[in-house]
């Protein structure tokens, strides 16, 4: 949680020089992202669930990944 808070904070501060820095723009978007991440561990922490295991371990049906358009 507090790293995500960190990445609130440096958002916050990137956002004024977005337009001003292509430096700072790429900056933004990696925190960006970053945040993102942070984020998604918390989720996945929080529904690490023996049901939620198990259901990943089950094949799907018919649902496509985005990988599967990468398979050569």
């Amino acid at each position: 949680m507090a790293s995500i808070r960190e990445k609130e904070i440096q958002l916050a501060k990137l956002r004024e020089h977005i337009d001003k820095s292509e430096v700072c723009s790429d900056l933004y978007n990696k925190v960006l992202v970053e945040k993102a991440i942070l984020k998604k561990q918390l989720d996945d922490l929080r529904n690490n669930t023996l049901a939620n295991r198990i259901k990943h371990l089950l094949p799907r049906r018919g649902e496509k990944l985005i990988c599967d358009y990468f398979k050569g």
